[in-house]
């Protein structure tokens, strides 16, 4: 049991670093700060919902990809680690990253992009999901869909009161989550690539 909370705890912190709600807000926020509550609403729903299914696909279908291109698990440690490290560091220095970027020209639908595709479901966080999700069969898939789905409500509430969170943390606020947030996923990437690199020498030698 002690070792399932040990996952769901790892789990959470790695999207929840990588997704970086709070820091999301801010970036909801000047998206669709100007609309109405209720179109602000509809929109994080959509996002969200995008964002979740987005997630859920890769993790279900992580293995048969790897079937697919002739992908290995190790493989995808390394590069979503190299990923993952990169969008830490940037947050670290506090800059965004292009692999999780918010910038957009096309505003034809905010919720699908940038909001979806690439800020809530970036290359990292779609990594990170088929690396959770693959290398820990069933029980791990599961895990994963479960804590991004607790993720995603709680990304869903943070942009519903996007105005009133912002107006307390402030702008320094902001700055030092999106630092600490940028450490634990540099963290995490370095982690996953060492997992991988180790692995692959095992596999080799």
């Amino acid at each position: 049991m002690s070792d399932l909370y040990t996952q769901l705890i790892t789990v959470f912190m790695g999207f929840f670093a990588i997704m970086n709600p709070i820091a999301n807000t801010a970036a909801f926020a000047g998206l669709v700060g100007e609309k109405s509550k209720a179109e602000q609403k509809k929109i994080a729903a959509k996002a969200l919902f995008i964002t979740f299914i987005v997630i859920v696909s890769f993790s279900f279908l992580g293995k048969a990809i790897f079937h697919l291109f002739g992908i290995t698990i190790d493989a995808l440690r390394i590069t979503g680690g190299i990923l993952v490290f990169i969008v830490g560091y940037h947050m670290l220095n506090g800059h965004g990253s292009k692999l999780h970027s918010a910038e957009s020209d096309d505003e034809s639908d905010l919720a699908v992009s940038p909001l979806a595709v690439p800020l809530l479901a970036g290359p990292g966080t779609i990594a990170t999901a088929m690396n959770y999700s693959a290398s820990g069969g069933m029980m791990g898939i599961l895990t994963t869909v479960s804590v991004f789905a607790v993720l995603c409500l709680i990304t869903f509430i943070c942009f519903i009161f996007s105005s009133n969170i912002l107006s307390v943390i402030g702008k320094s606020g902001l700055s030092i989550v999106t630092r600490l947030m940028g450490l634990i996923l540099a963290v995490i990437g370095m982690q996953m690539f060492i997992v991988g690199v180790t692995a692959l020498f095992n596999t080799l030698s």
